[in-house]
C-alpha cells in the first residue's frame, strides 16, 4: 500500500489531468482532489498494522475472552462522478488494509480516473485479482446481481440517498453489510457576532469547492439579519470575480459540470427559486461554450423553498435571513439529511451551536473538513458508517470471539 501511495504521488499531475478531462472541474479542484485521494493510501498503509483486538477474563473467571478482527470478505465499492479519484481511494485503501478483495464500480461518467488508479496499483504490485474494476451496463440490475452473489459480503456506496435506499433493499436479501455515504443538504449558520472576513472566506470554500458539486457543499445559508446586507455585498463581489472556463486552462477557478444535463438541473432549480420569490443578485444563467453555469447568488429565499430542500450540486448560494439563533438551528435541522453543517461566529458560541446540529460533521469557522485522518459520514438519511480516520478500516472488519479455558 505504501508503494501504491508512492506510485500515485508520482502520477499526481497526470491523474489530475484525467480528472479534468472527464469530470470538467477546474485544474485547482482536480489537483486538490488528486492530493487528497493519494493520502488515503498513506494513512491506511499505516493503519493496516494497527488493527487491534481484545483479551479479557470473563466475570466468573472461567474463560479467557479473545476478540479478533477478520476481513469482512469480498467488498463491492460503488463510487460517484463528483470526486472520481478520492471516492475510489477512500474505499479501496481501507478495504485492502483490512485484507479484503475488492470490486470497484465507478460512475459511468468517470470510469477513466478509476482505471488510472487501478492501473497504478497494478504497477505498484497489487496482487492479481485483489483489485477488480467493472463498468457494467445496465448498471442497476448488474450491481444487484453482484450483491446477490454469496461471495460478496460488503457494499460500500457513495451516491444519492434515493439510490442508496434501493441498494439497502438489495442488501437485505442476502444480509450484506452496507456502508452508505449519501446525499447532503448542508446548512451554514452565520451568527450575529461572526467575523465577516473569516466568514466570507470560509463560505466561499464551502460553497464553491468542486463547483458546489459535493455532498458536503454549503447548500443553505442562514445569515443573521444584522449581517445580511454586508454578507450579501461581500459574497457578490467575490463571486463576480471568479473566472469560469475549461479546467485545462489552469487559471480558471470554476470548471464545467460533468454534463449539460447536470448543468440544466441547476438552471431549473434557480428558475424555480425565482418563481417562488427569490431575487438573483448575480449569475443565474448558463454560460456558453460547454456545461458551465455562472456563480450565482440568491436572496429573498424562504426556508422550505424548493431550492432549500434540494441538493443543488452547483455554484448557487441561496441566503435566508433570520433573527433568532434557536430558529436558525431549527431550520438547519429541518431536513431528512444530516451529513455536514457549518457555523461561523465566536468559537465558544459556534461550538455550542455545532453540538446542536443534526450532522455527522460540522465545520466551525472554516470551509473544508475533509481529511484522511478524520471519520467522514452522516446521520439520518445521509448515510450509515464512516470512511477515513481510525473508523474507516473497521467498516471492512468483523469481530470474531474465541473462548479459551482460563
Amino acid at each position: 500500500m505504501r508503494a501504491v501511495f508512492e506510485q500515485l504521488h508520482a502520477d499526481a499531475e497526470a491523474l489530475a489531468a484525467v480528472i479534468v478531462a472527464e469530470n470538467g472541474k477546474s485544474w485547482a479542484d482536480a489537483e486538490a482532489e488528486a492530493g487528497y485521494a493519494i493520502e488515503f493510501f498513506r494513512w491506511f498503509s499505516e493503519e493496516a498494522v494497527r488493527i487491534g483486538g481484545d483479551y479479557r477474563l470473563s466475570p466468573d473467571g472461567r474463560k479467557r475472552i479473545v476478540v479478533d478482527r477478520q476481513p469482512v470478505g469480498v467488498s463491492l465499492l460503488v463510487t460517484p462522478w463528483n470526486f472520481p479519484a478520492a471516492m475510489a481511494t477512500r474505499k479501496l485503501a481501507p478495504a485492502l488494509a483490512a485484507g479484503c478483495a475488492t470490486i470497484l464500480k465507478p460512475a459511468r461518467e468517470t470510469p477513466l480516473t478509476a482505471a488510472c488508479i487501478v492501473e497504478a496499483m497494478q504497477r505498484a504490485g497489487a496482487p492479481r485479482g485483489i483489485v477488480n474494476l467493472v463498468t457494467p451496463v445496465p448498471t442497476g440490475p448488474l450491481v444487484a446481481r453482484m450483491i446477490d452473489r454469496p461471495e460478496v459480503r460488503k457494499l460500500s456506496f457513495t451516491g444519492s440517498t434515493e439510490v442508496g435506499r434501493e441498494l439497502l433493499h438489495a442488501c437485505a436479501d442476502t444480509v450484506v453489510s452496507a456502508s452508505m455515504e449519501l446525499g447532503g443538504n448542508a446548512p451554514v449558520i452565520v451568527l450575529p457576532d461572526a467575523d465577516l472576513d473569516v466568514t466570507v472566506e470560509g463560505a466561499l470554500l464551502a460553497k464553491m469547492r468542486n463547483g458546489g458539486s459535493a455532498c458536503t457543499a454549503a447548500n443553505r445559508f442562514y445569515v443573521h439579519s444584522s449581517l445580511h446586507d454586508e454578507f450579501v455585498a461581500r459574497m457578490q463581489a467575490a463571486l463576480e470575480q471568479i473566472t469560469v472556463g475549461p479546467g485545462s486552462v489552469r487559471s480558471n477557478e470554476l470548471g464545467a459540470h460533468v454534463s449539460v444535463a447536470e448543468r440544466d438541473k441547476v438552471a431549473r432549480l434557480v428558475e424555480g427559486a425565482v418563481r417562488e420569490g427569490a431575487t438573483v443578485v448575480c449569475g443565474g444563467r448558463p454560460l456558453e461554450g460547454g456545461a458551465f453555469y455562472a456563480p450565482t447568488l440568491l436572496v429573498d429565499v424562504a426556508h422550505g423553498d424548493t431550492i432549500n430542500t434540494s441538493e443543488i450540486f452547483g455554484p448557487v448560494t441561496a441566503i435566508v435571513s433570520y433573527d433568532d439563533v434557536d430558529e436558525a438551528i431549527r431550520m438547519a435541522n429541518d431536513t431528512i439529511y444530516g451529513l455536514m453543517g457549518y457555523v461561523f461566529g465566536p468559537e465558544r458560541e459556534a461550538v455550542a451551536v455545532a453540538r446542536r446540529l443534526e450532522a455527522g460533521m460540522v465545520a466551525v469557522n472554516r470551509g473544508v473538513v475533509s481529511d484522511p485522518a478524520a471519520p467522514f459520514g452522516g446521520v439520518k438519511q445521509s448515510g450509515l458508517g464512516r470512511e477515513g480516520g481510525f473508523e474507516g478500516i473497521h467498516e471492512f472488519l468483523e469481530e470474531q470471539y474465541i473462548a479459551l479455558t482460563a
